[in-house]
């Protein structure tokens, strides 16, 4: 009789299984309908392939489209293999090197024989995807031995593969998997178990691009495809729906339209503010202004350049050296003066972060435990030297501005200060009309700091956001394990905006290791001196972040109150412009940015030119509303324009001009 496995299932029933089967055995044992729908495993925690044997007895959780997370990974990396085996079969002697899912799709890398890939080739490729996909070809997993798999690529003239397969670790096994009988790739999986399982009217390829091997410049070009994969063909045009209304509202196209910003080479990866760009950032500031001064926050002011040895004692030398701006001393150093830094004991760096510089503040003169908690603000600007690959906009730079505070406080005061943030960051986010959600992300695997503390740490926070309220799936509450910095845990706030994307934007860390490695202390109760805990915090993230988000969630049509130019009082006929004057100056004098319009062009054009620019309100006006003392209001966005007495206008104005914080 043979051995019986117990495979223990998510219900707490049991089932007996004879060794060597499998999770899909378990499936069909349970039913047909199962069994279909099945398309991979977890055997205790570990997501497998279904045809993988149990050895022991196990836990057992089938993996259906039900299970829309692991599904779509699934699916979108056999996506991958299916647009690797379609392209070698239409362009014979293209080496394949890898192919990963990706947050919305999933994309290989080639090296094709005679050109590198274009859009034109999509097509054909795409209909050759969906034949491999309808055959429903079997995904079949072998462990091959290193000598087997190197032989085999060689054989195949697949060079990439056979380099990458001779630096794997000699004690992991490597295994291949084979899409019916005549095309394989070397693979960890797991995979589905067809090809059939995919829906081959959920996907669409979208671009393609050039990518260095092992993302190396000095290693040769390959030709990267791109595509997006989901479960289903509703899912895929539902979000094709969501990237075209993305490029309606990409804030690169709208700044452009609406005069606000410009980038160029000649300061890559930095703002060049127009006026109206800047009125935006001028309305933000002060509105940050007033919420931090009503929370008890000292702003100050702090270097851009500090010395080598600073970032070195701080930490962030060893973890952010790569992405700084160093520049030698120009003052020769005679004396010794500390450590030498790898040879660089005369480097000054940009600040890439205001940390460092708000504890040299805090270390200023004697502080007292009656001091605390002791806010410092910044509206710090900062330089990271990102990757020219990963600039975007105003999303990536490389000379932020960061709305960025420090809170030094003690022990006692560290759940009342955390909350008291929550608070704050909520009346600011919901004043910009943000839903959002809070995640904890937890002590990362390589860290400053002893357990112990960062078990306070995380405990901390997530008592304060408890006490707060906010600790529900309403607002999304979740911890993610790992993806703490380096110092100290941290909250983050997750906008949603208006076509459903999330944004992270607002931070607080709680953080117990910069203020012993800068040496920051307080006199306490006992006389004694004491480390204050230092909770770093952020709402907006970055203004210019910030500012990108809030065009592309509003798609331009920004609230009144941030409107660069709030209304545009236009004339019909010459014979107004003497009113039209007049409107816009009682409206400049009751505080609305306002412009006139007096061009000699008709008032449809005037109308679809400042509809453009995103003008919140046009006024028109012709020989009867200046007869009568009225103005014809259009807003944007409105089907039919509302004729109303010049004061009502301007008191409609003034409210929605009117920050939400002051109303």
């Amino acid at each position: 009789m043979s051995e019986l496995l117990k495979i223990s299932l998510p219900d707490g029933s049991v089932r007996e299984m004879p060794l060597g089967s499998t999770p899909a055995d378990v499936a069909a044992a349970i039913g047909p309908g199962l069994a279909k729908a099945a398309l991979a495993a977890k055997v205790d925690g570990e997501l497998v392939d279904l045809t993988r044997p149990f050895t022991a007895d196990a836990q057992l959780a089938l993996v259906t489209s039900r299970d829309e997370a692991e599904a779509l990974d699934l699916a979108r990396h056999d996506y991958a293999h299916v647009l690797a085996e379609a392209v070698q079969a239409l362009f014979p002697g293209t080496q394949i090197t890898f192919g990963p899912s990706t947050d919305d799709g999933f994309y290989y890398d080639f090296a094709p024989k005679d050109r590198p890939f274009t859009e034109e080739d999509l097509p054909a490729i795409e209909a050759e995807m969906r034949k491999i996909i309808q055959a429903d070809k079997p995904l079949r997993r072998e462990v091959w031995s290193r000598e087997q798999l190197i032989s085999r690529w060689k054989q195949q003239g697949e060079s990439f593969k056979a380099e990458w397969a001779a630096e794997l670790p000699g004690d992991e096994p490597l295994t291949v998997y084979w899409s019916g009988d005549d095309w394989l790739d070397m693979c960890r999986g797991p995979h589905l178990p067809s090809t059939g399982k995919l829906d081959a009217q959920a996907f669409k390829l979208t671009r393609v691009s050039g990518a260095y091997w092992r993302g190396d410049q000095n290693n040769a070009m390959l030709s990267r495809i791109y595509g997006t994969g989901w479960l289903n063909k509703k899912q895929l045009d539902a979000h094709l729906t969501r990237l075209e209304e993305a490029a309606k509202r990409d804030h690169r196209k709208l700044g452009g339209e609406m005069d606000l910003f410009h980038l160029q080479q000649e300061a890559h990866g930095s703002v060049f503010w127009h006026p109206k760009g800047y009125l935006i950032w001028r309305e933000l500031e002060a509105y940050m202004r007033r919420a931090i001064d009503g929370a008890g926050y000292r702003e100050v002011k702090t270097p851009q350049v500090m010395d080598a040895r600073q970032w070195e004692q701080s930490g962030h030398w060893g973890k952010y050296r790569e992405n700084m701006f160093v520049i030698p001393d120009e003052v020769p150093n005679t004396e010794d003066e500390g450590p030498v830094i790898s040879g660089e004991a005369d480097w000054m760096a940009l600040k890439p972060m205001n940390c460092p510089a708000h504890v040299l503040i805090f270390r200023q003169g004697i502080k007292s435990y009656r001091d605390l908690p002791l806010r410092i603000y910044e509206n710090g600007c900062c330089h990271r030297n990102e990757p020219h690959g990963a600039l975007h906009g105003l999303m990536r730079v490389r000379q932020f501005t960061q709305d960025d505070a420090h809170i030094f406080c003690r022990e006692d005061q560290i759940v009342a200060e955390v909350r008291a943030f929550c608070e704050l960051a909520d009346r600011v986010y919901k004043d910009f009309g943000f839903t959002y959600s809070i995640k904890l992300a937890l002590r990362p695997e390589k860290r400053f700091g002893s357990d112990a503390d960062w078990d306070k740490a995380e405990n901390e926070l997530r008592n304060a956001v408890i006490e707060a309220g906010l600790a529900t799936e309403e607002y999304g509450w979740e911890e993610l394990p790992g993806e703490g910095a380096f110092y100290a845990p941290k909250l983050e706030w997750h906008l949603t905006d208006a076509i459903g994307r999330t944004w992270q934007v607002g931070t607080i860390q709680s953080d117990r290791v910069l203020p012993e490695r800068l040496d920051a202390s307080y006199i306490g109760e006992d006389g004694e001196k004491h480390r204050p805990v230092m909770l770093h915090r952020a709402i907006f993230g970055s203004y210019e972040r910030f500012i990108g988000i809030l065009i592309e969630h509003f798609a331009g049509k920004l609230p009144v109150w941030l409107a660069p130019v709030q209304a545009v009082v236009a004339t019909i006929v010459s014979d107004a412009d003497g009113y039209a004057a007049d409107v816009a100056e009682q409206l400049k004098a009751a505080g609305i940015r306002t412009e006139t319009d007096c061009r000699n062009e008709k008032i449809n054009y005037k109308v679809r030119e400042h509809s453009l620019q995103k003008v919140p309100h046009l006024l028109v006006v012709g020989k009867r509303e200046a007869e009568e003392g009225t103005v014809a209001v259009r807003t944007l966005g409105a089907e039919h324009q509302k004729v109303m007495p010049l004061a009502e206008a301007i008191a409609m104005l003034k409210a929605e001009a009117t920050p939400p914080d002051r109303r």
